[in-house]
């Protein structure tokens, strides 16, 4: 059963909101537990808890969408990728991976 998109735009601002309560929370206790008996600094409110998440959010997460659907397509280029590639870069780039083995060969690849 789908929903009306007010009422979808309605449960995503309240967890959004919630979320923020949640993670502003838990930035001031961290806060106030840690960083004062550490390096003797004052203790936050609420709202300055909410704050320090909003820029740092900003300054080291950015505002760039997170899903699946991106997930997705990085998995299927990069299949696409590996179905064009002739066995010498196929070997090449298998070398260049940590772990030796790539989650693109097909059963009868990897058991060569």
């Amino acid at each position: 059963m789908r929903h009306h998109p007010v009422v979808r735009g309605i449960k995503i601002a309240a967890f959004v909101v919630l979320g923020g309560i949640v993670f502003g929370f838990i930035v001031k206790g961290l806060w106030n537990v840690l960083v004062p008996p550490i390096l003797g600094w004052h203790t936050i409110t609420f709202w300055q808890a909410l704050g320090l998440l909003v820029l740092s959010k900003i300054l080291f997460g950015g505002f760039h969408r997170h899903g699946g659907r991106d997930r997705a397509g990085w998995k299927q280029r990069m299949k696409d990728r590996w179905d064009h590639m002739t066995p010498e870069e196929r070997e090449k780039f298998r070398t260049g991976m940590r772990c030796g083995r790539t989650p693109f060969a097909s059963s009868a690849e990897s058991q060569l």
